[in-house]
């Protein structure tokens, strides 16, 4: 079917507009607006027919019911919807009623067209609007995860802007012991601070079982910073609530919920941070990240290097603490789910490596150990032995019970944070 038939077709139905008319053969002669190839089709159909040039009003189309004619309005009052709000990037979204919808369906089937021809309302309203809104904003179009979202709603004539997330990454460092990485909510009173009527003693009515976390030493600087209704602490896994996490830190990621700005100095955010923390915690190489870095920080499974003080049960000598090292060193263990997380954790088995250990004895019944062991090693119960859960393990090799008495995390390796052996580890014999 030709151009000029189509045309014949679409406008024998009654009044239709240059935009609906030209969205009829949208996949026809691209650098051209609808507006414009609607405007030719009827110039053609003219010329063939020998009849004068009548263009319609467009706000009597009864197909679009004349919503095409208010692109002009609805991107002004877009861009006023996003004034207050720091964005860079954007896309434009329409509802378009069923009516309407159905209205598109039966010009192509008067048109003698197929359903799926040239362009639905939808796209023409998203392009048109849009191009329009970036041109007056600055800002670019985001087809992906845009920094905001302009929803226009043809059936109640209302624009809505959703905010997406603002993301911060750096790495942290934990200073202090009995510190959770994010807020720990109290397990008797529900998080309320009461109980039976009264503030509950476990966690003295604060509906909290820790007075802090490392959530609340930095989530909320990069929260007034950016503006938000909320942030978020996203965690590279998590050191135990008594373990100091030093040496490089701990990946993380800060999501902050529809702010208003985003383009805010990472390095005084980081001073910010460290001075609000007060030694505490404190946080490296900040910088503004993407959707995509959450999900890269919390599915790292990444390799740690621990340092453990340990206490033995009888005297130990340095030979027998050797040989437990190297029957550890490179072997797989096998680790039942802790008795100390099972209240919390599927109980089952999981296999993971020890890639190094050593250590030297402080007397016969102290220890310092470093363990690099793969992401998801239960270090403490590697020690301990954990009643037989872990298998092997330092207790059982050295035949005696041996215990924690402090944990200090030394490296979380990362694409930003590779692998350096602490002095502890032996370099590998020479063959």
């Amino acid at each position: 079917m030709n151009v000029i038939e189509v045309a014949e077709g679409a406008l024998a139905t009654g009044t239709v507009c240059d935009p609906c008319l030209g969205r009829l053969v949208a996949d026809r002669s691209f650098g051209l607006t609808n507006e414009e190839r609607g405007d030719a089709l009827r110039v053609a159909r003219a010329l063939a027919a020998d009849e004068p040039y009548d263009p319609p009003d467009a706000e009597d189309c009864w197909v679009c019911e004349g919503e095409c004619s208010r692109y002009d309005e609805y991107a002004e009052r877009a861009a006023a919807a996003l004034d207050g709000w720091d964005f860079r990037t954007y896309q434009v979204g329409t509802r378009v009623p069923p009516l309407l919808e159905e209205n598109d369906r039966f010009l192509r089937e008067d048109a003698g067209l197929p359903e799926n021809a040239g362009e639905g309302m939808n796209g023409e309203f998203n392009r048109e609007v849009g191009k329009r809104v970036g041109a007056a904003t600055g800002a670019e179009v985001d087809l992906g995860r845009p920094d905001v979202l302009v929803l226009i709603d043809l059936a109640t004539d209302e624009i809505e802007v959703q905010v997406n997330s603002a993301f911060v990454y750096g790495r942290y460092r934990k200073l202090e012991r009995d510190i959770p990485q994010t807020r720990w909510p109290c397990s008797d009173c529900g998080a309320s601070g009461l109980r039976r009527g009264a503030p509950c003693e476990t966690c003295d009515g604060t509906g909290y079982r820790y007075g802090t976390s490392v959530e609340q030493l930095t989530a909320p600087v990069v929260l007034e910073a950016m503006d938000g209704s909320e942030a978020v602490f996203h965690g590279a896994g998590r050191e135990d609530v008594d373990a100091l996490m030093l040496g490089g830190g701990r990946p993380f990621v800060i999501e902050v919920k529809e702010p208003r700005r985003r383009a805010v100095d990472v390095e005084c955010l980081e001073r910010e941070i460290n001075e609000f923390a007060d030694g505490r915690a404190e946080v490296e190489g900040l910088r503004l990240a993407t959707h995509d870095m959450v999900e890269r920080v919390k599915g790292l499974d990444a390799a740690k290097t621990y340092r453990a003080t340990v206490e033995f049960s009888e005297p130990v000598t340095a030979a027998d603490l050797r040989a437990a090292f190297d029957e550890l060193e490179g072997t797989t263990v096998d680790q039942r789910t802790p008795h100390r997380v099972s209240h919390r954790r599927a109980d089952v088995v999981r296999t993971r490596t020890v890639y190094e250990i050593d250590g030297e004895l402080t007397d016969e019944r102290r220890a310092t150990v470093d363990i690099r062991g793969e992401g998801g090693l239960y270090v403490k119960e590697l020690v301990s032995g954990d009643d037989g859960r872990t298998e092997p393990s330092l207790a059982g090799l050295l035949g005696v019970e041996v215990a924690v008495t402090a944990l200090d995390v030394l490296r979380v390796e990362g694409e930003d944070e590779p692998f350096e052996r602490p002095e502890f580890f032996r370099d590998p014999p020479a063959e």
